[in-house]
């Protein structure tokens, strides 16, 4: 069952800044922020989308962080990561 999607949403300076040095498709955060298949509160305001994909033959974790206090919320950072274990709820 995939989590509730954040469909209403700007991509903050400094998460571009960040999806360019980490070379992630803006098309992954979209796919995130549609289906993500887990969803949780990292502090008040802030929640954390992730979804594991595929990417260059290895499974990755790809985490957003979304400010959702606000309208549009605003996609703060992203990274991927493939431990994946330590991140899985």
């Amino acid at each position: 069952m995939k989590a509730n999607a954040i469909i209403e949403y700007v991509i903050t300076e400094h998460a571009a800044f960040q999806l360019d040095r980490r070379d992630i498709p803006l098309e992954q955060v979209r796919h995130v922020l549609d289906g993500p298949e887990q969803r949780f509160a990292v502090r008040a305001g802030r929640d954390v989308l992730q979804s594991r994909l595929e990417m260059e033959g290895r499974l990755f974790l790809v985490r957003v962080f979304v400010d959702i206090d606000r309208k549009p919320a605003e996609v703060i950072t992203v990274y991927r990561t493939s431990r994946i274990e330590k991140y899985w709820r």
